[in-house]
């Protein structure tokens, strides 16, 4: 039986993004984009300016837009367009000089005769383009200088080529009659091909007849013939922004020199009758535009047309990066053309955030809400929460002096030690100390346990856990406007939202009502509360979200009420009977009088009550201490960078205070 190696061959993988590459991490993305949206941005535009943005150590769209437009400018400042212009005149002059020699030189020459030519390569006009016209019967007698004046026709030809087909000039390098003819072939199938196509006459057959007749001369490859009218009408429209670059002199002096291109008015004829299909398939394209070059490196025709093409393709890159057309996403952008004109790593930089855009917007971070908008999806909301929570644990156990503070706390939560087990006892078994008490119990016996292991009622240990009393937590945070004008607005979401996390990840038997309180109060759910703009307008009613905390409390009699006040100012509203609210500053008597009333009431009802004290103003902080003073309460003064860590270790504090009431302990 015969047996057939197979070989493999192994590259480097080239079919768009990596399908091995570990998923894009979003940990930066989403705590730049949850930021933004809880500093009042939408979901939508905190995604967009991060993009813009970028990483720490990736280049935003910005960024790569700023680079875009340098090298567009870098373009225009390094380059001119007469280059062509400036060989013709140097083969022209060194035609004439050689000439020139060879009349001296030559005795046998007739003097008349000799007179004459010198007389009119002495009489030759400024201009390069009627000079060589004039040129074109001259009847050569150096051999040197008849070919300097071929080379300018042949020049002439390959730019007026490399004009319409990239790579002309090369390819037509010292070529044959036979090589132009091959041109003035392809050009006139070309045409035929193109026109049939104008007329919608042209088959797929024809476009395939005429690639493997022709097919050298498009290194691009096109796959059908929309797609080669496309790469054409590109570059002949560079062209024609080319020639509007030039200055009228420049142009004219061309427009006369490409008769002599090949020597082949043949030629000019096929490419001006490319010229008017291509502009009639694709008017699109911009046939009148052009750029003010003001460089010293010359170009020739086909280089600027590059140039032009270059400039144009910047251009959609720049438009493309601007992310500002409808529906605009970054699945837009042509990596392609990002790789030529900036590099690789520009396209890996706008491939990554791409696939931020795509994993934010598809991978479950954002959704639209009932209104249409897009929102933080409650898997954002967790994912943020947890990060926010280990922000608030970190400045926790670095505080000088303070105990382990232990996040984890639902009830029954196991404390690492264990006990003989008892009847009635439904903790978990702490396996290990079982089956190491059973085997001391066996071998005490004289038993072998490698024989085997039977377990007794006495063996048996379970793992002891911390009984926890259940907490409804209302979270009062105050949204009057100078919480926005002082910079408090973000810290105090940062605060809710680490608090929610914590509560509905390790302490879920508690319950968390988040209660906002500005000219009115309202109990809001997370996502509410994290996406409210700034408001602007004036009041701080804590009454009213006294009144709110009351009655979260009232349907939950069972559980621990614990309320959380975060402020930065005295109560200057209140609610009336008929449920509209006075305003006054300073703050009116009245409401002070019912809002510590409603404080009052609370404290009869056992609350645990602690106040969070932003900014110094010295009537605020005697007007907390009262009320603090008034149920037992705390008073807190964080810093703004510390008030999630303090909401966050005064709720654990209630919780051990209610678990162990007769101690004092500091978390």
């Amino acid at each position: 039986m015969a047996i057939h190696k197979r070989s493999a061959k192994y590259g480097r993988y080239t079919g768009g993004p990596d399908p091995l590459a570990p998923p894009v991490d979003l940990a930066e993305a989403l705590d730049a984009v949850a930021e933004d949206v809880m500093a009042g941005y939408s979901p939508r535009h905190a995604l967009q300016e991060f993009l813009r943005r970028g990483g720490r150590n990736r280049d935003g769209l910005d960024d790569l837009a700023r680079r875009v437009q340098q090298r567009r400018r870098d373009l225009l400042s390094r380059h001119r367009l007469d280059g062509t212009l400036d060989e013709v005149k140097k083969l022209l002059d060194t035609a004439v000089l050689e000439e020139r020699k060879q009349l001296a030189r030559d005795a046998m020459m007739d003097n008349t005769d000799r007179a004459f030519r010198e007389m009119q390569l002495q009489n030759l006009p400024p201009s390069t383009a009627a000079a060589v016209n004039e040129l074109a019967s001259y009847d050569w007698q150096s051999s040197a200088a008849r070919e300097a004046y071929e080379h300018i026709k042949d020049l002439l030809g390959r730019e007026v080529l490399e004009q319409r087909f990239a790579g002309m000039k090369q390819a037509l390098e010292s070529a044959t009659d036979e090589d132009r003819q091959a041109v003035n072939d392809m050009l006139r199938d070309l045409n035929e091909l193109l026109g049939k196509h104008r007329r919608g006459e042209d088959t797929d057959a024809d476009f395939q007849d005429f690639m493997a007749k022709h097919g050298q001369f498009f290194p691009e490859n096109p796959e059908s013939v929309e797609e080669l009218v496309d790469a054409l009408a590109q570059r002949a429209a560079a062209a024609q922004r080319l020639l509007q670059s030039m200055s009228p002199e420049q142009r004219g002096e061309l427009m006369r020199l490409s008769a002599q291109a090949f020597g082949s008015p043949e030629l000019m004829a096929q490419l001006s009758e490319l010229d008017a299909t291509l502009q009639a398939l694709r008017p699109g394209e911009d046939w009148t535009g052009s750029e003010r070059f003001e460089g010293q490196e010359g170009l020739g025709l086909g280089d600027g047309t590059g140039v032009l093409q270059d400039i144009a393709e910047l251009d959609e890159l720049s438009e493309q990066l601007s992310q500002s057309y409808n529906g605009s996403r970054l699945d837009d952008l042509d990596l392609d053309a990002l790789t030529r004109q900036l590099g690789e790593n520009a396209a890996v930089s706008a491939r990554t955030l791409a696939e931020i855009e795509r994993a934010m917007q598809d991978g479950g971070y954002l959704r639209r809400g009932a209104d249409g908008d897009l929102r933080l999806s409650p898997q954002a909301m967790r994912r943020l929460g947890k990060s926010l929570l280990r922000d608030a644990a970190r400045q926790l156990s670095g505080r000088q002096g303070s105990r382990d503070t232990r996040m984890a706390g639902a009830a029954g939560e196991q404390t690492g030690s264990s006990r003989q087990w008892e009847f009635g006892d439904a903790e978990p078994w702490d396996v290990t100390r079982t089956v190491t008490n059973a085997i001391r119990r066996t071998m005490a016996d004289g038993g072998d346990p490698a024989r085997g292991l039977r377990l007794a009622v006495g063996d048996i240990e379970v793992s002891e856990t911390e009984a926890r009393t259940q907490a409804a937590v209302a979270l009062l945070v105050d949204v009057s406007f100078s919480m926005a004008a002082e910079g408090r607005w973000v810290p105090m979401k940062r605060t809710a939202l680490a608090l929610h996390h914590l509560v509905s990840t390790r302490f879920r038997g508690d319950r968390l009502e988040l209660i906002t309180f500005g000219r009115y109060a309202q109990a809001m759910d997370i996502g509410e509360l994290t996406a409210l703009p700034a408001l602007r307008e004036q009041g701080t009613n804590l009454h009213h979200g006294l009144l709110l905390a009351g009655r979260f409390f009232r349907r939950h009699p069972s559980m621990q009420p614990v309320l959380l006040v975060v402020t930065d100012g005295e109560p200057t509203a209140h609610l009336l009977p008929d449920g509209d609210s006075w305003f006054n500053w300073p703050p009116d008597a009245e409401t002070i009088r019912a809002t510590v009333a409603e404080l009052d009431r609370l404290g009869r009802a056992g609350v645990q009550a602690t106040f969070f004290r932003l900014g110094n103003d010295p009537g605020l902080e005697r007007f907390i201490q009262r009320m603090a003073q008034r149920v037992d309460g705390r008073v807190v003064a964080p810093e703004v960078g510390g008030l999630g860590a303090a909401v966050v270790g005064e709720y654990l504090r209630a919780h051990v205070r209610s678990a162990y009431a007769d101690g004092d302990w500091d978390v």
